[in-house]
C-alpha cells in the first residue's frame, strides 16, 4: 500500500499527539474527538475550567476560531475547529485504524455517514429543540417540517441498519461515533421512546453503541427524555411606567365596605363550571368494529397478509358503524421533488392526529419519477367524513374525496391493494407508503 499526504506523515513520524480540547463536558460536540481518543489511545486533554460565553470570548480564543464556535482542539502543529473535522483529525492519527475505514469505498461510506449524521439527523433535533427551551423564536410550522424532516432522515437509517450492527464494515467507525453523538443529545432531550419505538433498528443500534465501553467512558450512563420539553415562555413585556398618583388628603378618606353578595346575584366563582361537549362521533350508535383491534391486526401481520390482515378487516367492519373514503391529491402536477412530497404527505398526517381515536388511514406517493401521485384510504367513524376534521385540517381540501361502495368488487380490491401497498400499484413504483394508525 502506498501512503500519501497525511497517511505518508503519520506513518513516517509515528507520531502521538496530546492535545488540548476547549470545551466542557456538556458540549455534545467535543465528545465525538474524546471517543475517537479512547479508541485510539491518543491523550486529549479538556480545559477544566472552560466556561462557555466567557473562554470562547477571549483574545486568544478567538486567535484560534475568529467567530468563538466550541470546540477547539489545540495541538502542537495549530489548532483546529469543527467538531467533525477535530474527530477525522484525532482519528486519522493512528495509521490503518479501523475508524477510518479499510478500503476506499469504506472510507468514501464513512463520510457520507457523517453528513448524514450532521445535516439531516443534528440539524434536524436542533431546529426541534432550540425553539422550545427559548433559544430561538418557535414557529409551529417550523418545528412540523423539523419534526417530518427528522423522522424521514430516521426511517432511512432504520431501514439501512435492519441488516446491520455497524454504519460501515463490522466494526466501529468514525461514523458511528458521530452519529451515535448526535443522537444522544436527541435522545437524551427530546426523543421520547414513543417517538423512538418507530425506528427499532435505530434504537438497538444507538443503545449497542452507548454501552460500548469506549463510549461509556465518555458518555456515561444516557438515560432517555421522559418528554418533550414545553415550548418556553415568552419574556414578560416591561409595564409601561406609571405616574404615581399624588397622595389624597387622609382626611378626605372615605373607608368602603366591600359589596355583600346577594343570593340574587350569585358571583363569577359561584357559577359551576360547564361540561365539555362530547366528541358527536361518540354520541353515534355502538358499532360492532373496535378500531383498535383492526390496528393491532394490521400492525402484527408480518406474513400472508392479505389471508391474515384484509381478511380479518372485512371479517370485522362494520359498514354501518364505518366508512371507506379514497382521496386523490388534487395538484400532483406540483409534486415534482421527491422529498418535498414525502415531507407535505408527513405534514398531512401529523394534522390527523385530532381524528386518530376514530380512523384509520393509508396514504401512497406514487411514481418511479416526477410528478408524483399522491393517493390515500381512509377508514372514518360514521359515514360521512368527521366535520371538526374538516374545520380543523386544511390538507382535507387539498384531496378529492370519494366514497368507497364495498358493493363494487373493483373499488373493494383497491381498498385491499391500498393495505398491501405491493408494487406495482396500479400498474406504477411506489415511491412510499405511510399508515396513519
Amino acid at each position: 500500500m502506498v501512503y500519501r499526504g497525511v497517511d505518508a506523515f503519520l506513518l513516517q513520524s509515528n507520531i502521538s499527539l496530546r492535545g488540548i480540547l476547549h470545551a466542557n463536558t456538556k458540549n455534545k460536540n467535543a465528545v465525538k474527538a474524546l471517543i475517537a481518543a479512547e479508541y485510539n489511545g491518543v491523550k486529549v486533554d479538556l480545559v477544566g475550567d472552560f466556561e462557555m460565553g466567557v473562554s470562547n470570548k477571549t483574545p486568544e480564543f478567538l486567535q484560534m476560531n475568529p467567530i468563538g464556535k466550541v470546540p477547539v482542539l489545540e495541538t502542537p502543529d495549530g489548532s483546529i475547529f469543527e467538531s467533525n473535522a477535530i474527530a477525522k483529525y484525532v482519528a486519522r492519527l493512528k495509521v490503518d485504524n479501523p475508524l477510518c475505514g479499510s478500503s476506499l469505498i469504506e472510507y468514501a461510506h464513512i463520510e457520507q455517514w457523517i453528513d448524514f449524521s450532521s445535516l439531516e439527523i443534528d440539524v434536524n433535533i436542533l431546529r426541534w429543540f432550540i425553539p422550545r427551551i427559548g433559544y430561538a423564536i418557535y414557529i409551529p410550522e417550523v418545528e412540523e417540517a423539523a419534526v417530518s424532516a427528522l423522522k424521514r432522515a430516521l426511517e432511512a437509517l432504520n431501514k439501512h441498519l435492519a441488516s446491520k450492527t455497524y454504519l460501515v464494515g463490522h466494526s466501529v467507525t468514525l461514523a458511528d461515533i458521530v452519529m451515535t453523538c448526535n443522537l444522544a443529545f436527541g435522545f437524551i432531550r427530546i426523543l421520547t421512546k414513543s417517538f423512538t419505538s418507530e425506528f427499532p433498528h435505530v434504537e438497538r443500534y444507538f443503545w449497542t453503541m452507548v454501552n460500548q465501553p469506549n463510549f461509556k467512558k465518555v458518555l456515561g450512563e444516557v438515560q432517555q427524555a421522559q418528554s418533550v420539553p414545553p415550548v418556553a415562555k415568552k419574556p414578560s413585556q416591561p409595564k409601561e411606567s406609571v405616574k404615581p398618583k399624588a397622595k389624597e388628603d387622609p382626611k378626605k378618606e372615605i373607608r368602603k365596605e366591600p359589596a355583600k353578595p346577594t343570593e340574587e346575584a350569585p358571583t363569577e366563582a359561584e357559577e359551576p363550571p360547564k361540561p365539555k361537549p362530547k366528541n358527536p362521533l361518540d354520541l353515534l350508535p355502538p358499532s360492532k368494529m373496535i378500531l383498535d383491534e383492526w390496528k393491532r391486526l394490521y400492525s402484527n401481520t408480518k406474513t400472508n397478509f392479505r389471508e391474515v390482515a384484509i381478511k380479518g378487516f372485512w371479517g370485522m367492519y362494520d359498514p354501518e358503524g364505518y366508512s371507506l373514503w379514497f382521496c386523490d391529491y388534487k395538484y400532483n402536477d406540483e409534486n415534482t421533488v421527491s422529498f418535498v412530497t414525502l415531507n407535505k404527505v408527513s405534514g398531512f398526517l401529523q394534522r390527523m392526529d385530532v381524528v386518530r381515536k376514530y380512523a384509520f388511514g393509508k396514504m401512497l406517493v406514487i411514481g418511479s419519477e416526477p410528478p408524483f401521485k399522491v393517493k390515500g384510504l381512509w377508514l372514518f367513524r360514521g359515514q360521512e367524513i368527521p366535520q371538526f376534521v374538516l374545520d380543523e385540517c386544511y390538507d382535507m381540501e387539498l384531496y378529492e374525496w370519494k366514497k368507497v361502495d364495498i358493493n363494487d368488487e373493483a373499488q373493494k380490491e383497491r381498498v385491499n391493494q391500498m393495505f398491501e401497498d405491493n408494487e406495482p400499484f396500479e400498474g406504477e413504483a411506489l415511491l412510499d407508503a405511510k399508515c396513519f394508525k
